[in-house]
């Protein structure tokens, strides 16, 4: 199963409504990976995270650069294990990114190429990161409209291909079937934008309640800095304009806001480009409860009944 949709829409509150002990949970969120990055990544407590067992959390360093390619080969050793358990993976989050990967398989795209990359890395280095995302966005339009500015590693990766070969990361056959060897139910969470907009407004007013700059504070003592990969994430990466008086607390705060609205916006394009999916208000409990026991039903052996709605494929 597959439980997706924009940041701040309710994704955690579900999982604790709809999924009990006969589910394993497989976090799909690229920041939530991160140690010592708990108010920032809304990550759940840990109490919430044995109910059901949620994996993929607190797996990596700040300064590792964690991707969809080791996120679809961790979920599919997971989902291995789940099964043996006789237990049902459940793919949960809001990196669009991440989840159309392990749907359809990762793209066919050259190998990396060392001296590309070295020459990138300078001049990132001498000009700043902003530097490479100007340069994606004069060199190849189409890849810098798909991949936020703050991702470092994925504008890097656009342009060390571009350099390598003269084609665009996005000419390359990214796959459009689903993959064979599973049977997906994709659930779609979607909330009226106002309603999202205030939610996700809601959310980074707690952050900052909760303790968010003093969370900085403490990643910037252990040594960790705005060029490590988990400092690069929204809510991060704008407290860290502070230091440099470039942005006041109140103004980091609105940033923030601004910038998971954006966020929120690229995450629902990316999604209803994903052919299959059931989309559900998070109020629906009661029809994605019935959608789940359907899918199970059939998982199980029970002859499928006529879709009268289309949350499965």
């Amino acid at each position: 199963m597959i439980l997706f949709g924009p940041t701040a829409v309710g994704k955690s509150e579900i999982l604790t409504q709809l999924f009990d002990q006969r589910f394993e949970v497989i976090n799909a969120d690229s920041m939530q990976v991160y140690r010592h990055m708990d108010i920032g990544t809304a990550k759940p407590g840990i109490a919430a995270r044995e109910r059901p067992p949620l994996h993929l959390i607190d797996v990596a360093e700040p300064s590792y650069q964690w991707n969809a390619g080791e996120f679809v080969k961790s979920a599919e050793t997971l989902v291995e294990q789940i099964r043996a358990r006789d237990k049902v993976p459940v793919v949960c989050g809001g990196t669009a990114f991440y989840i159309t990967s392990f749907l359809y398989g990762l793209p066919e795209s050259p190998k990396g190429d060392a001296e590309a990359r070295a020459r990138l890395k300078e001049i990132a280095r001498v000009e700043g990161r902003d530097a490479l995302a100007r340069l994606l966005r004069e060199r190849d339009p189409v890849a810098a409209s798909r991949i936020p500015e703050g991702d470092t590693y994925r504008i890097t990766r656009a342009l060390e291909v571009l350099e390598s070969t003269g084609e665009s990361l996005y000419s390359f056959q990214w796959p459009r079937a689903l993959r064979a060897g599973f049977r997906f139910l994709l659930l779609g969470l979607q909330r009226d934008r106002e309603d999202l907009y205030r939610r996700i407004e809601q959310r980074v007013d707690r952050m900052f309640s909760q303790g968010l700059v003093d969370e900085v504070k403490n990643l910037l003592s252990l040594g960790y800095g705005p060029d490590d990969p988990g400092m690069r994430g929204i809510g991060y990466r704008e407290i860290l304009q502070m230091r440099t008086g470039c942005q006041s607390l109140t103004g980091a705060r609105e940033l923030i806001k601004r910038n998971s609205r954006r966020y929120a916006k690229r995450q629902l394009t990316f999604f209803r480009s994903v052919e299959g999916v059931g989309w559900f208000a998070p109020t629906d409990v009661l029809r994605m409860q019935e959608a789940i026991d359907e899918f199970l039903a059939v998982a199980n052996g029970a002859p499928e009944q006529p879709a009268t709605q289309q949350p499965a494929t």
